[in-house]
């Protein structure tokens, strides 16, 4: 008996952890996506009106348009570069350890911290990058209050504080490729370009594999830099799921709406990491 309780008491701690700050937040989010609730008052039951609402909201379909457009390129340039990166620095060497350490630092700093550097450095009028670009004769750029353009600020942010992590990843990974098979390659004077499609790219497959699904996630969760840099502005250019979330449950106060936000956002991401898996999953080279 005690052989066969002990490994449910040694899963047990886990297991409650998991339950009271995942399971149970999750569930108790479905519930409340069937309630009008604004903390304060008593509950009333609306069955699907939050969703109906949801659903014909205008600035709820631009927020889902703003958060694919931030995940899409977020996650694409960030894995995109940080390959680059990684084929650069993959050789062991002093200065390379030292350009590892460097492009990782941003990974380790706080993002409340990035989003106040960066709102220095887009600043339109006292701003770092629209000082360097007066240098050269190009005129100022509303980084942050353009419609326009304070997107793709959101995204340049994300993709520099990301791209360290990946570059790291993917330099692990390629210096765990077995030398044999680039001096198989060399011997049969395969192409450099054909020896990283042949062998580069499937031997790190694991590794890009799970870069791209922590990416995605990672991109819809984004909330730190839109709430501190333009709070969903200019004219919601930048708003996202998470923070429309924030902003109907603690600044409006309507929990059953934000909760049913917060709905639609876990069935996005369970939808989008299911496909991911079916379409990729038998692609990556385990060895």
């Amino acid at each position: 008996m005690k052989s066969k309780i002990r490994p449910y008491l040694m899963i047990a701690p886990a297991m409650i952890i998991l339950g009271v700050f995942v399971i149970y937040p999750i569930i108790y989010m479905n519930y409340l996506s069937f309630f009008s609730w604004n903390m304060m008052g008593s509950m009333k039951f609306v069955g699907f009106d939050n969703f109906k609402t949801l659903i014909s909201n205008k600035d709820f379909h631009q927020v889902l348009g703003n958060t694919f457009k931030f995940v899409f390129w977020t996650v694409g340039l960030s894995v995109i570069l940080g390959l680059c990166a990684a084929l650069y620095l993959k050789a062991n060497t002093k200065i390379n350890a030292f350009l590892q350490g460097a492009i990782f630092v941003p990974h380790i700093v706080s993002l409340v911290s990035i989003s106040f550097i960066w709102m220095w450095l887009m600043d339109s009028q006292y701003g770092l990058l629209n000082y360097w670009l007066g240098l050269i004769g190009i005129d100022p750029i509303r980084w942050l209050e353009d419609p326009n353009v304070a997107m793709t600020s959101i995204i340049i942010i994300s993709v520099w504080k990301s791209i360290g992590y990946n570059t790291l990843i993917l330099v692990a990974a390629m210096q765990g490729v077995p030398e044999y098979l680039y001096q198989a390659a060399s011997l049969d004077k395969s192409p450099k370009v054909t020896t990283f499609f042949k062998i580069t790219l499937p031997m790190i497959s694991p590794s890009l594999f799970f870069l791209v699904l922590m990416n995605l996630i990672a991109a819809f969760k984004i909330f730190e830099p839109v709430y501190i840099i333009t709070n969903g502005g200019p004219l919601n250019s930048t708003n996202t799921l998470v923070n429309m979330i924030y902003e109907e449950g603690f600044v409006f106060y309507k929990i059953g709406y934000a909760s049913s936000i917060g709905v639609v956002l876990m069935l996005i991401l369970s939808v989008c990491t299911v496909l991911y898996f079916h379409m990729l999953s038998r692609r990556v080279h385990y060895r």
